[in-house]
C-alpha cells in the first residue's frame, strides 16, 4: 500500500523528527513533551490544567474509542498544548459519547499527531528528559523543519515559570457538585458539614466533587488570593489544588498566603499536587524538577505511617526535596518507582498534603480517603471548638 504524505511534524531539540498523521487544529505550538501511561481518560488528561505548557505523549494506543462528552471535562477546555498518539483516532463506540475526539479538538485549538512510533519516543524522553518540541499540523503537507527546530531550541521551559495564573478562575465561585452515581450522574451537596475554602492554582472539577461528597461547601478563590481573603470566610478548612509550572515561581505568591494562614489559625490544611509543593515550600522545604516527570494512573505509593501500598495517579514535573523537610514536618508517602516524595504532613498539627491524585480522574480510587481524612480533621476541630 502506497504511503501517504504526512500532514504533522514533531520536532524536538535535539533535531530528531517524528512523521505523522495530524487531526485536530492546523498550525505550530511549542511546549515541553512529556508521556502518560493511563489506559483510559484521554479527555480528563487534555482538559488537566496541570498540563499547561505540555504536549502530551499517550503510550496507550487506543485513544478516540470512547468519544468525548461535557461531563468528562476537568476545565473548560483542553489545557494541554496536543497531543502524540500510535494510531489515529478511531470512530468512539460508547453510550455516553457527545462527539467525536477530532472536531472537539478543532474546535478547542488543540494539535494532534497519529501514526507515531510512541515507544521510541516514550524511551526518549525516559532516558534523555522531556524535550522541548514543535508540533506542527499542515493538511498539505509542507514543513519548515529548520524553523521548526529552532522554535522547538526558542522554547523557555518549565523552570522558573509560574502557570497557575494562567489557569485559575478569574473571580470566586461556590462548588457544590457532587461524585458522579449511577444512575443519577452528578448531583448537588444540599446538606453540607464544613465551609471550605478552595485555591485554584489549576483545580480539577473532580477535587472540588471529592471535596463536596465529604460534606464540603466549597468556595473557590483565584491562585492570588490573599490571606486576608482567604480568612474572610470563615472556612473550617483550607485546600490547596493543582497546577502547573514551576512551584517556586507560584510560590512567590501563595507561599507567603500559605504561612500567613498557618501562623494566624489551627485549620486543617489539605493540598495536591501542586498544592502540595506549595505546602512544602511554606513549611521550609525545597522542589526541584524531575527528569522526565510522574504521569500516568498506575503509580505505586507507599503510605509510610501504615505500611499500605496505594495505586495511584500522578501528573507532576517537579517533587518536593524530601531532603529539605524541616524538624516537625513528617514524610508520608512515597514513590515506590523511584523514591520520591509523595506526601507530607505537620507533626502536631491537621495539615497535610499528597503529591499524588486522590480524586482519581482517571485513575483508580485506593486514596479517596485523604478527602475523608481532611473532612474528619474539620469535624474534630469543631468538636474541640
Amino acid at each position: 500500500m502506497p504511503q501517504s504524505k504526512p500532514t504533522a511534524c514533531l520536532a524536538l531539540a535535539d533535531g530528531t523528527l517524528f512523521y505523522g498523521q495530524g487531526f485536530g487544529a492546523t498550525g505550530q505550538t511549542v511546549a515541553e513533551l512529556c508521556f502518560n501511561t493511563a489506559m483510559t481518560g484521554y479527555q480528563e488528561i487534555m482538559t488537566d490544567p496541570s498540563y499547561a505548557g505540555q504536549i502530551v505523549t499517550f503510550t496507550f494506543p487506543h485513544v478516540g474509542n470512547v468519544g468525548v462528552n461535557p461531563d468528562d471535562d476537568e476545565t473548560g477546555d483542553p489545557v494541554a498544548a496536543g497531543m502524540v498518539v500510535k494510531w489515529d483516532p478511531t470512530e468512539p463506540s460508547n453510550w455516553r459519547s457527545a462527539e467525536n475526539l477530532k472536531p472537539w479538538l478543532e474546535r478547542r485549538g488543540r494539535i494532534g499527531i497519529g501514526g507515531v512510533d510512541t515507544r521510541r519516543l516514550t524511551r526518549a524522553i525516559r532516558q534523555q528528559g522531556s524535550p522541548h518540541v514543535a508540533l506542527a499540523h499542515d493538511p498539505e503537507g509542507n514543513f519548515d523543519i529548520a524553523a521548526l527546530v529552532k522554535a522547538a531550541r526558542g522554547f523557555p521551559g518549565l523552570v522558573g515559570l509560574d502557570l497557575a495564573k494562567d489557569v485559575t478562575c478569574a473571580q470566586s465561585y461556590r462548588w457544590d457538585e457532587m461524585r458522579w452515581a449511577w444512575p443519577e450522574g452528578y448531583t448537588p451537596q444540599t446538606e453540607p458539614k464544613f465551609k471550605v475554602v478552595a485555591l485554584d492554582f489549576g483545580a480539577k472539577r473532580n477535587i472540588l466533587r471529592c471535596l463536596a461528597s465529604v460534606g464540603c461547601d466549597v468556595t473557590v478563590l483565584p491562585a492570588t488570593a490573599t490571606s486576608e481573603e482567604v480568612l474572610a470566610h470563615d472556612p473550617d478548612g483550607v485546600f490547596l489544588s493543582n497546577g502547573p509550572g514551576d512551584p517556586a515561581a507560584t510560590g512567590k505568591y501563595a507561599v507567603p498566603m500559605i504561612k500567613d494562614v498557618l501562623e494566624k489559625t489551627d485549620l486543617p490544611v489539605f493540598g495536591i499536587c501542586l498544592g502540595h509543593q506549595m505546602l512544602a515550600l511554606a513549611l521550609g522545604a525545597r522542589t526541584i524538577k524531575m527528569n522526565h516527570g510522574h504521569h500516568g494512573a498506575n503509580h505505586p505509593v507507599k503510605d509510610l505511617e501504615t505500611g499500605k501500598v496505594e495505586i495511584t495517579s500522578m501528573n507532576h514535573g517537579f517533587t518536593v526535596d524530601s531532603q529539605t523537610l524541616p524538624q516537625g514536618v513528617v514524610e508520608t508517602h512515597v514513590s515506590l518507582f523511584d523514591g520520591s516524595n509523595c506526601g507530607i504532613r505537620m507533626a502536631e498539627r491537621p495539615v497535610f498534603s499528597v503529591q499524588y491524585h486522590p480524586e482519581a480522574s482517571p485513575g483508580p480510587q485506593d486514596s479517596f480517603y485523604l478527602f475523608e481524612r481532611f473532612a474528619a480533621a474539620m469535624d474534630a476541630r469543631k468538636v474541640t471548638a
